[in-house]
C-alpha cells in the first residue's frame, strides 16, 4: 500500500466505490463524483495501461486514444515500478471475461 496516499478521506472513497454494486450505480456514482474530463482522463489512462500491458507501441496507443505520449510514459512508470494495481484489475476482468464464455 502506498503510505503516501493513505488517510481517513481516501478510505472513505474507496469503502464508497467498493459499496458499488453494479455498472449503473458506477456510472450514477461517478457521473456525481467527477467531471466528465476527469473520468474520460482516468478511463484513458486505463485503457493506455491495458494497451502497454499487451504490448502494444505508443504511436498506435497515440491513434487509439488521443493520449499524449507524456501520459502514456507516466502510465508506463506505473505499470513498471507502481503497486501491481493496474496487473490485478486486468487479471480479474480477463478472469470474469473467461467465466462468461
Amino acid at each position: 500500500m502506498n503510505s503516501k496516499l493513505e488517510n481517513k478521506n481516501i478510505d472513505f472513497l474507496f469503502k464508497a466505490i467498493l459499496a458499488l454494486e453494479t455498472r449503473e450505480e458506477c456510472y450514477n456514482f461517478f457521473e456525481d463524483l467527477c467531471t466528465v474530463q476527469e473520468l474520460k482522463t482516468i478511463a484513458q489512462r486505463l485503457v493506455v495501461a491495458k494497451m502497454l500491458s499487451d504490448k502494444c507501441v505508443y504511436t498506435d496507443i497515440v491513434n487509439e486514444t488521443g493520449a499524449s505520449t507524456a501520459t502514456i510514459s507516466r502510465v508506463n512508470r506505473s505499470l513498471q515500478y507502481g503497486c501491481d494495481g493496474y496487473d490485478i484489475i486486468f487479471e480479474r476482468i480477463e478472469e470474469k471475461d473467461n467465466e462468461q464464455l
